[in-house]
């Protein structure tokens, strides 16, 4: 068995919330836990020291690690919760014990009953509602509805021994029941509207108390139609919580992400409204499959090839083609109508927000693995006919909005994949704008002359994003700088200008050639030029920000570096200074009077 490569791996794991699933060479489930960050806690798990035996157990019989991104901690922490309820993994036992997570417990034996927090067993008759992430969760919600429904949260032995009133009822957070000051009815009319709140019927809640309210004042019985309102307008303002148990809900999550070659589907599997299970497959692409190219192929063989359960929806962030058909067979198999849909809502569009974030990590991660970095390095020096494997490649592109912000971008990938710290981008100044050939020469000559002196490590190969302009440009700067170690190849786009009819242009000959999209050495290179692409593109996107938030200050006379430093601190932005009137102006540090007129006036058009 291959030892995991977890260094590879935890290079490219995202710092993001989440879970991580352990699985062993036979692909059983071994541990699953949750993460603030998720790169963080992984790796602790692979330090050199300082782990118990049983940890060092489970590491050793790690043979891969999967992942699922969340928005949240509390979301990681809430499908950890499922996850160990549903698959109950061995090291979850031997490591810790399954969490004892709270839930809101409503009693139903009692004449009067009664909420409180729950941890453990669910012995008791009654409703339970939760999990919650925490203890503090459930205060934060029993406090809420204590002063929204007033429905009593007392020890019975507190209940039963009472006389008169407590504190509770003087300050209106329980009707006192325990001395029957509230009939049983209206109790009851209390508890089924706090039953409704728990079961995440807010809005059926909601025109209940509207319709009860209008009620209340046509038979002039307004002191309880302004109890009404108030419940209404609290009840507004808080929405119900996304783990509650007891909603409908099954289904399956796909979403599908491609790049480079290859393609990440990840599938979240949601039975009672609860995310149970979370799954990453890599189908293998033949050309340059689209996304619902791949999921008109994957989801035959995922339902209908073993005895896989259907469940009654199936969303997907791309619709399949023929997906009628695909519904109808799997209607068939399934022997009920089954839905295929990608155009959803509410906490279906929040799951496939989940399933899509998650399979674009994986995806990057995938694609950055050493293994397969060094095959395709390999594949690589075959296709271009190298005397030895290139060990460090970079790749520059240029980003512009019709000739605004310019900025170069440099990335550098070797045989363990993506170095970032050695990624570099380069604002451009004094050229045309528009003109990408001098913005090619500019960012070259300034990286390479620096190269050139020591201050870094020469490239075996060269990309440019470009065809047999941008490649002549190169070839011009290196020959310059007396450079003649690094092979230059051009990446321009083909006619139909999609991956995977590049044609790649080489430097000294200028000869044009074309790799089979299948070809790994394709696939390293279609990655390294998206990378670099991003990139570019995401510093244009911040230089062309911060240029058009201090425009408009810039342009103010008798307004310097100081003075807008100013200005922005105190307003926190420009837009921010745009909205202040003359008196707000007026309270900046080392704004006069005159100055802040002056100021409002050249924001405002007005003045002479």
């Amino acid at each position: 068995m291959s030892q995991f490569d977890s260094e590879s791996f935890l290079r490219h794991l995202t710092t993001r919330p989440g879970v991580y699933q352990m699985y062993d060479a036979e692909g059983r489930l071994l541990y699953v836990g949750k993460a603030r960050n998720l790169r963080s806690r992984v790796s602790s798990y692979f330090r050199a020291s300082g782990l118990t035996e049983k940890t060092m157990a489970l590491v050793a019989r790690i043979a891969d690690i999967q992942v699922t991104v969340t928005a949240t901690e509390v979301d990681a922490l809430l499908l950890e919760h499922n996850l160990i309820k549903s698959h109950k993994p061995p090291y979850n036992i031997l490591l810790r014990d399954d969490k004892s997570y709270p839930y809101i417990f409503l009693s139903t034996e009692d004449r009067f009953p009664r909420l409180s927090l729950h941890r453990g067993a669910k012995r008791r008759k009654g409703a339970y509602f939760g999990p919650y992430p925490s203890a503090a969760a459930v205060r934060d919600s029993l406090h809420f509805l204590q002063k929204v429904f007033q429905v009593r949260q007392c020890e019975d032995s507190f209940f039963s021994n009472r006389s008169r009133p407590c504190l509770q009822y003087q300050i209106n957070r329980c009707t006192g029941p325990c001395v029957g000051l509230v009939s049983e009815e209206d109790y009851a009319e209390q508890v089924e509207k706090t039953r409704l709140f728990l079961n995440g019927k807010s809005r059926e809640l909601m025109v209940r108390l509207a319709d009860d309210m209008e009620q209340a004042a046509a038979e002039l019985a307004f002191e309880k139609a302004a109890v009404l309102r108030d419940q209404l307008a609290q009840l507004q303002q808080v929405q119900a919580s996304q783990g509650i148990e007891g909603r409908h809900g099954d289904l399956d999550v796909m979403a599908v992400e491609t790049a480079a070659g290859v393609a990440c589907v990840q599938v979240l599997f949601v039975r009672n409204a609860q995310v149970l299970g979370s799954r990453t497959w890599y189908p293998p692409l033949k050309l340059d499959e689209s996304p619902a190219e791949v999921l008109t192929a994957f989801l035959p063989q995922f339902y209908l090839a073993g005895d896989r359960p259907i469940p009654p929806e199936v969303i997907v962030n791309v619709m399949p083609e023929e997906y009628e058909s695909l519904a109808e067979a799997f209607s068939v198999r399934a022997g009920r109508r089954v839905r295929i849909a990608s155009r959803v809502r509410d906490a279906r569009a929040r799951w496939l927000q989940l399933a899509g974030q998650t399979a674009r990590s994986n995806l990057q991660a995938r694609l950055a693995d050493s293994e397969s970095t060094r095959a395709r390095l390999a594949d690589l020096q075959t296709a271009l006919g190298l005397q030895a494997t290139p060990g460090r490649l970079e790749c520059f592109d240029i980003s512009h909005s019709s000739g605004e912000a310019t900025v170069a971008s440099c990335v550098v990938f070797d045989d363990n994949g993506p170095r970032k710290s050695d990624y570099r981008r380069f604002n451009i100044e004094g050229i045309t704008p528009g003109d990408d050939y001098a913005a090619m020469q500019q960012a070259l000559e300034r990286r390479y002359r620096r190269l050139r002196s020591g201050e870094g490590v020469l490239p075996d190969l060269l990309l440019i994003d470009g065809g047999k302009g941008q490649v002549a440009q190169a070839m011009g700067v290196l020959a310059e700088l007396g450079i003649e170690s690094v092979e230059v190849v051009g990446v321009a786009k083909g006619s139909t200008r999609k991956a995977g009819f590049e044609t790649l242009v080489r430097g000294a000959s200028r000869e044009e050639m074309h790799l089979r999209a299948d070809r790994p050495a394709l696939h390293l290179i279609q990655f390294v030029r998206d990378e670099a692409h991003r990139f570019a593109i995401t510093g244009h996107r911040a230089r062309r920000g911060k240029a058009r938030q201090q425009s408009t200050l810039e342009a103010i006379p008798g307004v310097g570096a100081r003075r807008r430093r100013e200005l922005l601190r105190h307003f926190g932005s420009a837009q921010g200074v745009g909205n202040a009137n003359l008196e707000e102006l007026k309270k900046v540090p080392g704004i006069s009077a005159r100055l802040a007129q002056q100021i409002y006036d050249h924001l405002h058009g007005a003045g002479g």
